[in-house]
C-alpha cells in the first residue's frame, strides 16, 4: 500500500518545534499548508505525542491510516529505539519510541533520525540528487543535526554536531548552531567565525565533494555562507526547513532510507 501511494504525510519533531505536511511524492513539495505547533516544554513522550496528534488533527489525516506517515525525531534511532536526547527529555534515551508513537496514534509509522531523512529529501527531490561521492548534509537549529550520503546512499546515525571544541569545552552544537547565533545575538560574520571552524573541522574528518546546509536559518544563506573558506563546495538545502517534513513522507512510501 505504502510503495504505491503519491501522497504521505511527513511530521518532523524538532528541539523547538513540531512541523507537519502532507507530501506530493512524485514532485517531491508540500501539496499541503505547513502546519508548525511549538515542542512542548520538557519535550517528555505524551507531551510530544499529543502535539504530534495535534498537527495530525489540523491536517486532517490523525485518524486516516490510509495515509502514509512518517516521523522524524532528533536523536539517534536504530529499530525504532531513540539512543540519545540532545535537545529532548532524556526519557527518550532507550526508549521505543516507534511502538509508543504507533500505539498512541494507533496506526503503523515509519521512523527515522529528523537530519537523516532531510537527507533523504535532498538525495531524491534536491542539492544531492545525482551527485557521485560523499555528500553532508548539515541542518543549523536547535542543534546541528547531520546526514552523511555516500554515492546517492544513506548511512544513518552520523552525530557531527557532537563533534568536541576542546578550546571552549564545548560540543560543536553549543558552540555554533543557530541557536547559538540567537541566544549570544552574534553578528553574521561573528557567527560565520564559529561555523568556519565547524566545516573546516569536518572537512579535514571525512573530505567531502559537497556540504548541504539545511534548517531554518538556510533561507538566509546569502548571509553566512559566502563568508566561509572552504576547499569544499557548499549550498543551501532545496527544500530549506521543509526538508525533514519531505524527506520523513518519502521514507513512509519506502519504508527505507536509503
Amino acid at each position: 500500500m505504502a510503495a504505491k501511494t503519491t501522497h504521505a504525510v511527513g511530521v518532523d519533531i524538532g528541539g523547538t518545534g513540531i512541523k507537519a505536511g502532507i507530501v506530493d511524492l512524485d514532485a517531491g513539495q508540500l501539496a499541503s499548508d505547513r502546519v508548525k505547533v511549538a515542542t512542548p516544554a520538557g519535550a517528555e513522550p505524551d507531551d510530544v505525542l499529543r502535539a504530534v496528534r495535534q498537527v495530525l488533527d489540523t491536517l486532517g489525516v490523525a485518524d486516516d491510516a490510509s495515509v502514509a506517515l512518517g516521523v522524524a525525531f532528533p536523536a539517534i534511532v536504530k529499530r525504532g529505539r531513540t539512543l540519545s536526547a540532545a535537545n529532548v527529555s532524556d526519557k527518550w534515551i532507550g526508549f521505543e519510541a516507534e511502538k509508543f508513537f504507533e500505539d498512541g496514534l494507533g496506526r503503523e509509522i515509519h521512523f527515522a533520525n529528523d537530519a537523516d531523512v532531510a537527507g533523504v529529501a535532498e538525495v531524491r527531490y534536491g542539492a544531492a540528487k545525482g551527485v557521485d561521492g560523499l555528500v553532508i548534509l548539515t541542518t543549523l537549529g536547535t542543534g546541528i543535526g547531520s546526514a552523511l550520503i555516500y554515492d546517492g546512499v544513506l548511512v544513518p546515525n552520523s552525530e557531527l554536531g557532537h563533534v568536541q571544541r576542546a578550546k571552549h569545552g564545548k560540543d560543536a552544537e553549543a558552540y555554533a548552531a543557530y541557536s547559538a547565533f540567537e541566544r549570544e545575538g552574534l553578528t553574521w560574520e561573528k557567527w560565520a567565525a564559529r561555523l568556519q571552524w565547524y566545516y573546516s573541522h569536518i572537512e579535514f574528518l571525512f573530505s567531502p565533494d559537497l556540504f548541504i546546509v539545511g534548517g531554518g536559518v538556510s533561507k538566509h544563506a546569502q548571509n553566512f555562507l559566502p563568508l566561509l573558506e572552504l576547499g569544499t563546495p557548499i549550498v543551501p538545502a532545496v527544500h530549506r526547513n521543509n526538508a525533514g517534513i519531505i524527506g520523513a513522507a518519502a521514507l513512509a512510501r519506502t519504508g527505507d532510507v536509503a
